[in-house]
């Protein structure tokens, strides 16, 4: 069997496809989360604390130069060396909103699938025709 059949054959198989899909969907997935989280939740969260953006919160560990403004995006691009706890944050609870919903949406599959009816059990098939011969054979046997 050649390598492209092989591959062919590895491809089309359903789990291949599958994992597929999950992974295009949980991107897409990831990104709503994502949204949830930085225009959403983290504003919310930034009001309770005092602070309006997370994403803003950073440590300089280096030398400014003159004329830098003092946020994230241009220490960076000027290359100061910062400690960007701020965003560090919002990916975490980003992260943990997100295996939550996962956890959620398990636990209600796998409730759904403790809940279906389980399948009827089959009637015990019919003995071979020479068991039922020798069991007519024993019964004429005990009269």
């Amino acid at each position: 069997m050649g390598m492209m059949q092989e591959f062919r054959e590895f491809a089309v198989k359903g789990n291949v496809i599958d994992l597929a899909v999950g992974v295009i969907i949980g991107g897409a997935f990831g990104k709503i989360v994502d949204s949830v989280v930085s225009d959403l939740i983290m504003p919310v969260v930034g009001l309770v604390f005092g602070k309006l953006d997370f994403s803003n919160l950073f440590v300089v560990l280096g030398s400014v130069p003159p004329g830098t403004a003092m946020t994230l995006d241009a220490l960076k691009k000027a290359g100061v060396p910062v400690f960007a706890y701020g965003n560090f944050l919002t990916v975490a609870v980003n992260f943990i909103i997100l295996a939550f919903i996962i956890f959620m949406m398990i636990k209600q599959i796998n409730r759904l699938k403790r809940e279906a009816p389980a399948p009827a059990p089959e009637a015990p098939a019919a003995p071979a025709e020479d068991i039922v011969l020798l069991r007519e054979i024993r019964d004429s046997l005990k009269k």
